[in-house]
């Protein structure tokens, strides 16, 4: 008895990841104050984390929203994706090195400064591509 194997259809989409990722390290802000930023634009859409971005008072902000920025420009030149369909899945933040300088005092004495860094990592994710895949599936099934 001879038995033939089934072929596989490959699939689309096993090639075409829906994720971008930016990253920016050594950014002078300590990681407990880019947090703060950071758990207000987690899961949110593209374009309502640069309006939420803008609006925020804090230094961080800058930073993180040129990082957003540059992981859709990646998402759009790189893969194609469309800016409007993004969303941050995954934002997170990890200490960097510390900097440490001497400030001189009086009597010839120095106290140390310690500036803190942080690693930021914004990873976008293009919910068309799901919707597509999630099509495919009802269509097979």
């Amino acid at each position: 008895m001879i038995m033939e194997k089934k072929k596989k259809k490959p699939n689309q989409y096993i090639n075409q990841y829906s994720e971008v990722t930016a990253s920016g390290q050594h950014i002078c802000i300590s990681a407990h104050k880019a947090r703060r930023v950071i758990d207000q634009i987690r899961g949110r859409s593209y374009e309502e984390t640069l309006m939420i971005l803008e609006l925020m008072p804090y230094r961080a902000c800058y930073d993180i929203f040129k990082l957003v920025y540059s992981a859709a420009a990646n998402a759009n030149h790189n893969k194609g994706f469309n800016e409007t369909s993004l969303i941050i899945s995954k934002a997170e933040i990890n200490e960097g090195t510390t900097v440490k300088k001497l400030k001189p005092r009086a009597r010839g004495r120095s106290y140390p400064i310690r500036r803190s860094t942080c690693h930021i990592t914004i990873v976008l994710k293009d919910i068309s591509v799901d919707e597509q895949q999630e099509r495919d599936k009802r269509k097979k099934s």
